[in-house]
């Protein structure tokens, strides 16, 4: 196992799609932690419309132009992973008191999973509170305009992704 880096971050997500919510958590991250290390998950109990790929490739494109940031698919228990890469912290978003409940639960248990991992919560900006991807799919499912709640590269597969489904994800 690594020696753990206090600088280096995991945010971990399934990123389906990346959203400007989770770009402005990263940008606020990078200015406590040196790198951060975007863990697009494998495995999740959410339905996806993008393959594990598809995700990577998305936020890749996103984070083309800062070094600090790297993305990579993980599968299994976050805290292995998170040990795995010798990060010292996991980053997390926090939109509203809804969000508590569960980011707190998993940040004990990865507590009782490893003492030597601590998890970071930074409150999302105002300006993104209410975005989700779960609203964002569910918004460019039905026709509407989301430019502007995701990264321009984003936006481009997203739209081309729902011009040829024909109503489901």
């Amino acid at each position: 196992m690594a020696e753990q880096d206090p600088r280096l971050a995991v945010y971990p997500g399934t990123f389906d799609p990346l959203t400007r919510g989770h770009v402005s958590l990263i940008s606020r991250g990078l200015k406590v932690f040196d790198r951060i290390v975007l863990g697009v998950a494998k495995s999740t109990p959410k339905k996806t419309c993008f393959t594990l790929d598809e995700r990577v490739e998305m936020a890749r494109e996103v984070f083309l132009d800062e070094p600090r940031i790297i993305v990579e698919p993980f599968d299994g228990l976050l805290i292995d992973y998170v040990l795995g890469r010798g990060a010292g912290a996991i980053l997390r978003g926090l939109r509203a008191v809804s969000d508590f409940e569960y980011e707190f639960q998993m940040a004990l248990m990865n507590r009782r999973l490893s003492r030597d991992v601590q998890t970071v919560f930074l409150m999302t900006d105002y300006k993104w509170m209410y975005l989700s991807s779960t609203i964002v799919k569910e918004v460019a499912l039905h026709g509407g305009n989301v430019k502007g709640l995701v990264p321009e590269p984003v936006l481009l597969k997203l739209n081309a992704k729902y011009a040829t489904l024909n109503g489901d994800c």
